[in-house]
C-alpha cells in the first residue's frame, strides 16, 4: 500500500512541481487528495494487506482478444438463430470449391451440405455466406437433389430474385433449370416483367431467362411490354405469340397482327423505359432489345429523348463487384484494385457483347450531337484496345472513325491508343477491321453482310408495317445514305453518314491517318513483320492494303515507305527453299496475297520481279507457286505483262505454266 502510494505520490509531485500548489485543506487541496485516495478504497475494502485479489491481476491482450471473440459469439448466437449452421456450412463450402477435390469427395460434402440446409432454403439463401454455399451446391449435385431445391424455392422464387445476395442463386437455377422447369418461371414471371426489369437487382434475372429462352418465349417475354392487354390477359399472348415468334416478326407486325394502336403501344413502352434509363438498368439484352424495338415506332422527338437520356448512363462507369451483374447503383464500395478497375469501365464497353447492344451503341453515336459524340469518345479513354479486340466493340470503332469530323480529338484518344498496339492488331480477326475501314472504307471483303447491315442502321422510324425489322432498318440506312433500295451492302457504298457530319469521307481518312502519323507507324510495322504477315490469315489483309495504298491512294504521302516495303516482300519471296519455312510463293495465304498485289500494284509486279522472279520461273511453274508466275500475265498494265512475257511464253507453250481460263478468274 505505501508502496502503491510513493508511486503515485512521485508521479504527481513530478505534475504538480512546475506550480508548487499548497497541500493544505483548501478546496484544491482537498481536491487532489480525494482524486488520490479514490483508486485505493476498493483494495482497502477487500481484505486489506496486500491487494492480492483475482481483479487486481493484469490482463494480457491474448485474453482480452479472446473475452471480445467470446462475446462477439455470443451476440451473433442471439441476433442470428442458424449461426453455428452457417459456420458448419462454410467449412464445408471451403473444401467443396477447391479445384483440387475429386468427384466423389464433392459430391460427398455437398450431400452432406444440402442435409443440413433441408427445410431452411429460404433462410440460406438470403444470408450473403450461406447463399454462396447453396448456389455452389446446386451448380455441382445431382440432378434429383437440383430438382428438390428448385421445388422448395419454387414458391419463392420472384421474392428472391429481388434480393441482393439470393439472385445469383436464382439465376443459377433458372441456367441449370429443365426445359419443364424453365417453362414454368417463364410462365411465372408473366404480368411481372415490367417491375423486373425496373429494379436494378430484378433486371438481371428476367435478362439471364431472356438470353436461355427459346424465340417463342423471348416474344411471350417483350410482347407485354407493349401493351397493357398483353400484359393482363395471358391467353391473348399465348395464342398470338408462338406464331409471331416462329416467323421472327417484330413490334411493328406485332401492332398490325393484334390490332393495337401505335400511338398507344409508343405511350405505353414509355412508361416502362423512362424508369430504365432513370435508374440506369440498360446493361442487359432484353433492355437493349426493348430500346431498339421503340426506336422503330418512336417519332423523331421521342427517339431523340431516349438517345440523349440514354448517353449519360453509357458514359458513366457502373458500380459493379466481381463480376456480379448487378445494375449501376452509386456508392456500392470498391475495396480492389480490380473491383476499381472494373467500376471505372465505361456502360457502353460492356454493352458491346452483343449485336443489338451494338446497334444500340451506333444509334447513339450516329444521332447524337456533335456534344454527344465528344463525350462518348472521351468514355473510351483507356479502354479502345478492348474494344478493338471484342466482336462487336471492333465495329463501334469502324463506325466512329467513319463519321466522327473531330480528327484531332479522334486523333488524340483513338488513333494513338492504336499506334501503341499495332503489331497485335494486324494479326487479330477483329483488332485488325478499324485499321482496314482507314484503309479500305466498308469493303465486303473484310466485313461480313450482317456486320455491315449493323454499321448501316438507323433508327429512324418507318411506317410501313408489312416488313421485318432488319429490311426496315435497311431500307431507311439506305435512304439515309442517298442509296437505292436494291444496291447491295458493301458495293459502291463505302461511307457512314451521321446525322450532322458534314466532313468529306477522304479527307477524314487522309487525317487520321498521314496527319497522326499511323500510316508510317504502320508500314514499320508491316516491314519489321513481313515474313509473319505474308503467311497469315488476317495479317495478309492488311498488309496488302498497305502495300497497295490504300483506296484512292491515301497513302500517297509515304510513298518512299511503302518501297521499302514492297523491298522486304520481295527479298523474303527471294529467299531460298527450305524446310524450315514454307517459302512466300508456296505457302496457301502468301501465295494468294502476293498475285493480288502483282495483278493491283505495277510498282510492286516491277519490284518483285527483280529481285524474286527473274531468271527463276521455272522453279515456280507449278503448284500454290504457279498463281504468282502466272499473274504477269494475266495483269490488265501492259508494262507488267511485258516485263515477263519473254520468259513466261515458252513455258505456257511447252505445257509447263497453265494460265487459269479469265472468266473461272473472275468467278473467284
Amino acid at each position: 500500500m505505501a508502496g502503491g502510494g510513493d508511486v503515485q505520490g512521485g508521479n504527481k509531485r513530478k505534475r504538480d512541481a512546475p506550480g508548487k500548489p499548497s497541500a493544505g485543506k483548501g478546496g484544491d487541496g482537498m481536491k487532489r487528495n480525494k482524486s488520490y485516495h479514490a483508486p485505493a478504497a476498493p483494495r482497502g475494502g477487500g481484505g486489506g494487506g496486500g491487494g492480492g485479489g483475482g481483479s487486481a491481476q493484469p490482463v494480457t491482450a491474448r485474453d482480452k482478444r479472446v473475452a471480445a471473440k467470446e462475446m462477439s459469439e455470443s451476440r451473433k448466437m442471439k441476433r442470428k438463430p442458424n449461426y453455428n449452421l452457417d459456420k458448419e456450412l462454410t467449412v464445408l463450402w471451403e473444401k467443396m470449391r477447391c479445384h483440387d477435390v475429386s468427384k466423389e469427395n464433392r459430391s460427398k460434402l455437398v450431400t452432406e451440405a444440402l442435409r443440413k440446409m433441408d427445410g431452411k432454403y429460404m433462410e440460406i439463401a438470403g444470408s450473403h455466406v450461406t447463399a454462396r454455399v447453396l448456389q455452389t451446391c446446386v451448380k455441382w449435385c445431382s440432378q434429383p437433389e437440383r430438382d428438390a431445391i428448385f421445388v422448395a424455392l419454387q414458391p419463392h422464387l420472384l421474392t428472391l430474385s429481388r434480393q441482393k445476395y439470393a439472385v445469383f442463386l436464382v439465376k443459377k437455377l433458372v441456367k441449370l433449370a429443365t426445359k419443364k422447369q424453365f417453362a414454368w418461371f417463364i410462365s411465372s414471371v408473366h404480368g411481372k416483367v415490367a417491375s423486373l426489369l425496373r429494379h436494378t437487382i430484378g433486371a438481371a434475372v428476367v435478362d439471364c431467362a431472356f438470353q436461355r429462352a427459346t424465340p417463342p418465349q423471348r416474344r411471350s417475354l417483350l410482347l407485354e411490354l407493349y401493351s397493357t392487354e398483353l400484359q393482363l390477359f395471358k391467353d391473348l399472348t399465348e395464342q398470338k405469340s408462338c406464331r409471331l415468334a416462329h416467323y421472327n416478326v417484330f413490334l411493328v407486325e406485332t401492332i398490325s397482327k393484334l390490332g393495337l394502336q401505335k400511338s398507344s403501344v409508343r405511350q405505353y413502352m414509355t412508361t416502362i423505359i423512362q424508369p430504365i434509363l432513370e435508374k440506369g438498368i440498360v446493361e442487359y439484352s432484353i433492355v437493349h432489345t426493348v430500346l431498339l424495338e421503340y426506336l422503330t415506332i418512336a417519332d423523331k422527338t421521342s427517339a431523340s429523348d431516349v438517345i440523349r437520356q440514354l448517353i449519360p448512363h453509357l458514359t458513366q462507369g457502373s458500380a459493379v463487384i466481381d463480376g456480379d451483374e448487378l445494375s449501376a447503383v452509386p456508392e456500392v464500395p470498391t475495396k480492389t484494385k480490380a473491383k476499381k478497375k472494373r467500376s471505372s469501365e465505361p456502360l457502353l464497353i460492356r454493352i458491346m457483347h452483343t449485336r443489338e447492344g451494338l446497334k444500340l451503341g451506333l444509334a447513339c453515336l450516329k444521332h447524337g450531337s456533335v456534344k454527344d459524340r465528344k463525350k462518348i469518345i472521351k468514355s473510351l479513354k483507356g479502354h479502345i484496345m478492348k474494344l478493338a479486340l471484342n466482336d462487336y466493340g471492333c465495329l463501334f470503332l469502324v463506325c466512329l472513325l467513319s463519321i466522327v469530323d473531330d480528327t484531332k480529338l479522334v486523333t488524340k484518344l483513338v488513333i494513338q491508343e492504336l499506334a501503341k498496339q499495332l503489331k497485335q492488331l494486324v494479326f487479330d480477326k477483329n483488332g485488325r477491321r478499324p485499321l482496314l475501314q482507314l484503309l479500305r472504307p466498308l469493303c465486303s471483303r473484310y466485313l461480313p453482310p450482317a456486320d455491315l447491315a449493323c454499321l448501316n442502321y438507323s433508327d429512324e422510324p418507318s411506317e410501313s408495317a408489312t416488313v421485318n425489322l432488319e429490311s426496315k432498318l435497311d431500307a431507311a440506312a439506305d435512304k439515309e445514305l442517298g442509296g437505292s433500295d436494291d444496291k447491295e451492302h458493301g458495293g459502291s457504298e463505302d461511307t457512314l453518314v451521321a446525322s450532322d457530319s458534314k466532313k468529306d469521307p477522304f479527307q477524314r481518312r487522309h487525317e487520321l491517318l498521314m496527319k497522326s502519323d499511323l500510316s508510317e507507324a504502320l508500314v514499320q510495322t508491316c516491314v519489321e513483320n513481313v515474313g509473319e504477315l505474308l503467311r497469315t490469315n488476317f495479317g495478309k489483309d492488311v498488309l496488302y492494303e498497305v502495300a497497295v495504298g490504300g483506296k484512292d491512294n491515301v497513302l500517297d504521302g509515304i510513298t518512299e515507305q511503302i518501297h521499302l516495303l514492297h523491298d522486304a516482300i520481295a527479298s523474303d519471296a527471294a529467299r531460298p527453299k527450305s524446310e524450315d519455312i514454307e517459302h512466300a510463293f508456296e505457302n496457301f495465304h502468301s501465295s494468294r496475297v502476293i498475285r493480288k498485289m502483282i495483278l493491283d500494284c505495277p510498282a510492286f509486279a516491277a519490284t518483285l520481279w527483280e529481285k524474286a522472279l527473274e531468271g527463276k520461273c521455272e522453279l515456280y511453274a507449278d503448284g500454290y507457286s504457279s498463281k504468282v508466275v502466272a499473274a504477269y500475265l494475266e495483269s490488265s498494265d501492259s508494262k507488267v505483262k511485258d516485263l515477263a512475257k519473254s520468259e513466261l511464253q515458252p513455258l505456257v507453250d511447252g505445257g509447263k505454266l497453265k494460265i487459269p481460263d479469265h472468266k473461272a478468274t473472275e468467278k473467284k
